[in-house]
């Protein structure tokens, strides 16, 4: 979908600019541009889509709905559709941010944020044609159960008061009224959008641009040097080196193959592939604006467990 994007931002940096493509800097410079753009392209155009809908439309029978339904069922649906959303886990924030803007229950809205980046389409066929189709379809398991139990259990601590984002009703009228017109719906949507997107867009660039360093200048021998071999404790290493990073995970997958490559057992290179596309430095700093530090711990405590016991299942198992 960002195709584009990613060519353009490779002709400024590598042409305009001259960086040269394998460089540090180019790289870290390439990786900065794009995903900047595209998350802000991301949260202008979902949230202001979300929004002019939820003007038009009873989004509170459709919350009630799926709250009324079995409590897996909603954390289910919603782990599915974040496999089938492309996003890495910054880029699934948008996403994220229109769910809470539906009213959506909170638990839910986790299920999806956690799910979306560990396991899309392109993922899913790296996988099958690096490690075979038993470790695929394993890996999408887990990420699915991650993100179901992950969500159900944030959604059982009742945090929806750690949530800072205001929830408005635009126009602040029932939804079954036929007078406002669509360019009133349309620019308070719009105004609404900008008003967040002021709230969260420097979290952006200080979020990407800390990404953006790591993916540039850390090379695969400090990784494997610190959380290779076989020792107890590496998956463990693995993940607390993995956080601070930021990547989607058709863009770490390859970082994976050739981690094993060098001696990283498979669970604790997955491991370390899950805490950098689903825990990620740069998701906290954009989050923070949005939810509390106390939600974004309980958040990051919750997955990261779960992360590590797939790791520890991968190695004893393969």
């Amino acid at each position: 979908m960002f195709d584009w994007l990613d060519s353009l931002s490779g002709r400024f940096v590598f042409e305009v600019l001259g960086l040269h493509e394998e460089s540090a800097l180019g790289t870290a410079l390439h990786f900065f541009v794009y995903d900047t753009v595209k998350i802000f392209i991301l949260l202008l155009g979902i949230i202001y889509l979300v929004t002019l809908l939820r003007s038009y439309f009873p989004v509170e029978k459709a919350r009630l709905y799926i709250s009324g339904k079995h409590k897996l069922t909603g954390h289910v649906l919603a782990a599915i559709f974040g496999v089938i959303t492309p996003f890495c886990s910054c880029s699934a924030i948008p996403l994220f941010l229109g769910f809470l803007q539906a009213r959506i229950p909170l638990g839910v809205t986790f299920s999806y944020l956690i799910s979306a980046p560990l396991g899309d389409a392109v993922v899913i066929a790296l996988l099958l044609s690096l490690f075979g189709w038993k470790i695929a379809l394993l890996y999408v398991l887990v990420g699915l159960l991650i993100a179901i139990v992950s969500g159900l259990i944030i959604g059982a601590l009742k945090l929806e008061k750690e949530v800072l984002i205001e929830v408005k009703e635009i126009g602040d009228i029932s939804y079954t009224s036929e007078e406002l017109l669509f360019q009133h719906r349309a620019r308070e949507a719009w105004e609404y959008t900008v008003d967040i997107f002021k709230k969260i867009y420097l979290y952006v660039l200080a979020g990407v641009g800390i990404g953006a360093f790591i993916h540039g200048y850390i090379p695969a021998d400090f990784i494997t040097h610190y959380a290779g071999g076989n020792a107890w404790y590496a998956p463990i290493v693995a993940v607390v080196m993995g956080i601070p990073m930021y990547s989607n995970a058709a863009g770490i997958l390859p970082l994976v193959e050739v981690l094993s490559e060098k001696g990283m057992l498979l669970g604790t290179a997955l491991s370390f592939m899950m805490a950098v596309v689903a825990l990620s430095l740069p998701e906290a700093l954009i989050l923070k604006r949005v939810l509390s530090l106390k939600l974004i711990s309980i958040f990051f405590g919750i997955v990261g467990f779960g992360i590590l016991l797939v790791g520890y299942l991968f190695n004893a198992i393969l």
